[in-house]
């Protein structure tokens, strides 16, 4: 939609020669405009349609680029992206060599800092004015947080070194009660109380020694520039409490906030989801793992399951709503998430600990000094591990092999579909002497019969997909399928033999001893990065066993991988089945003529 007042908009300095008096017109047609896109393209609706009239409102009283913005996280930046000279671009939001869905320094001036992961604005806003103030420049400094967001422990550390200095920053406390699902913890309370006036609490930010104000109507473009006007005239550290409402402007997106956080395609007038009149009837990995813990959880009161704000996403919702004092959602807090899976492991309970491959980074330290070390038998379960598609570089969870496959004292394990997958959550709860990370991606199966009885799997025991006489293919986790369906295109498939390794760490010894015994050459095949991951492991067992057979390694070469679908992006690292087929053939043919 390109109608009045947008038409006219394309950089902040175009939006600043408005009357203040058409900004909630505009703020119409900026909402409008992201939902028309969103419903066709798909995208983070929700948060983005939350802030319209505050983007418009900073963007018309601060001085951008010069003066620094930061959007947490990001899935709020929608409106912010159109304002600053992306409008036209819009539609190309999240797609193969399109827009990132997320802030990106490489992709405007306007984006001062590179966000997807939460909690880190207050850090980056008080670091660049401190820089400002050591350059002796004159600038706002801004960050935009939700209340999901600043509950997590690097926001508090912001602010703990902010409230002792006179750095000229501005947070902005989005208020929403909200993040992807309903925030939680003490803080969640707290800000509920200050809402609502019911409760006489000591406030926590002006503990701080931050200059607060609010809560101001988020929605109020008049009370917005009033209270910006305001706090430029203020020194130091300052907090804006705002309170707005996710999904504001539609009205599905307002009632049912979780759905449409990202919802998919959507009737943009009605905002009715266009979903398949008959459900898939494959299982989303994430459902295997939840409706399996579930299962196992009714039979084994040991049994308890922690996640970090990602409970719907991860599934382990079906386990809260049914045993909620054994399922826990601590928030966006991973360092807190894991140390608390090991205290409860090391009083004896069976701890699940889910969190998606590319947060459980956050956490890096708690894994190796509080679990591993102690040979705590956490259960970590990493959703979404791989390449997750739109959301990109920040989210794709690449390099949790390599960076757990360094870590004594831990299981990786790499099931092929969601059979094996809930085989092992079965098979752990049996009892396991040290830690287990269980890696599995974002989206379905191509099994349909996946809840089958319970069958113990023996760890770190692979399995032989298809016999062959020349080469042997290794694969480790779900891109098992792409190998499989490489061999079989090719007219030399009796020649290739096909193992699901099943496990990084340990590896199968046994059988790697009698591949190396067998076959002529060797291709590894993963779904993470090359560098220190699971072909590194089947090279180092090379060199130490003193093979000498070829061995080629696929995975995601060394460098940060955009955004697109998934099955784009396995084609531009080489990892969709018509590549795996040609590298086969390549190698194969190079045996032949040795």
């Amino acid at each position: 939609m390109k109608t009045g007042l947008l038409a006219q908009i394309n950089t902040p300095k175009d939006l600043r020669t408005l009357d203040p008096e058409q900004l909630p017109d505009l703020a119409k047609e900026l909402r409008q405009f992201i939902i028309d896109i969103v419903a066709s393209k798909e995208g983070h609706l929700g948060a983005s349609l939350g802030v319209v009239e505050l983007s418009i409102a900073l963007h018309y009283s601060f001085n951008t680029p010069h003066d620094l913005l930061i959007w947490d996280v990001g899935h709020q930046a929608y409106g912010h992206k159109i304002l600053t000279d992306r409008k036209d671009l819009f539609h190309s939001n999240r797609q193969l060599n399109g827009l990132s869905g997320f802030p990106k320094r490489s992709e405007s001036i306007y984006d001062a800092f590179g966000v997807g992961h939460s909690s880190t604005s207050i850090s980056a806003i008080l670091g660049m004015a401190i820089a400002s103030k050591i350059k002796g420049e004159n600038k706002e400094h801004i960050a935009v947080i939700g209340d999901a967001s600043i509950a997590s422990g690097m926001a508090f550390e912001g602010m703990n070194h902010a409230g002792v200095t006179n750095a000229n920053i501005l947070i902005i406390l989005n208020d929403n009660a909200i993040g992807i699902d309903p925030s939680v913890g003490a803080l969640k309370n707290y800000l509920t109380n200050v809402k609502n006036g019911a409760v006489h609490q000591d406030n926590i930010f002006e503990a701080l020694n931050f200059n607060y104000s609010g809560p101001v109507d988020g929605h109020n473009i008049d009370a917005l520039l009033r209270e910006f006007t305001r706090l430029k005239t203020i020194g130091g550290p300052r907090l804006l409490h705002i309170v707005t409402t996710k999904g504001k402007g539609l009205k599905p997106a307002e009632l049912d906030q979780v759905t449409y956080h990202a919802p998919g395609k959507f009737d943009a007038l009605t905002g009715k989801l266009n979903r398949p009149s008959v459900p898939s009837t494959l299982p989303k990995f994430q459902d295997v793992f939840g409706k399996t813990l579930l299962e196992l959880a009714k039979t084994n009161e040991k049994i308890v399951g922690i996640t970090p704000a990602m409970p719907t996403g991860s599934s382990l919702k079906l386990m809260m709503d049914e045993i909620p004092e054994r399922a826990f959602d601590v928030g966006i807090a991973e360092q807190h998430a894991v140390t608390l899976a090991a205290g409860m492991a090391a009083e004896g309970l069976i701890v699940y600990c889910n969190i998606y491959s590319t947060f459980l980074q956050r956490a890096y330290d708690q894994v190796i000094h509080d679990v591993a070390l102690q040979k705590l038998p956490v259960i970590f379960c990493l959703d979404r591990a791989g390449l997750v598609g739109q959301d990109g570089s920040t989210h794709h969870g690449v390099f949790d092999i390599a960076y757990l496959r360094c870590v004594p004292n831990l299981t990786i394990a790499t099931p092929a579909n969601a059979i094996e997958l809930r085989q092992l959550l079965y098979t752990v709860q049996l009892g396991i002497k040290q830690p287990i990370a269980i890696r599995y991606p974002r989206g379905r199966d191509t099994i349909e019969a996946w809840q089958v009885p319970f069958e113990a799997m023996e760890i770190g025991k692979s399995a032989r997909i298809k016999e062959g006489s020349q080469i042997a293919v290794l694969s480790f986790g779900t891109i098992a399928k792409n190998v499989s369906k490489a061999i079989t295109s090719l007219s030399e498939a009796a020649q290739i033999a096909h193992y699901n390794m099943r496990f990084v760490s340990p590896m199968d010894a046994a059988a790697l001893h009698n591949i190396c015994r067998k076959y002529r050459a060797i291709i590894t095949v993963e779904d993470g990065v090359i560098s220190g991951g699971a072909g590194t492991a089947v090279l180092e067992f090379l060199n130490t066993n003193n093979y000498s057979l070829p061995c080629k390694i696929l995975g995601i070469p060394d460098r940060f991988i955009e955004h697109g679908s998934i099955e784009e992006l396995q084609k531009t690292v080489g990892l969709d089945p018509n590549s795996l087929a040609i590298e086969i053939k390549t190698l194969l043919n190079c045996v032949h003529s040795r």
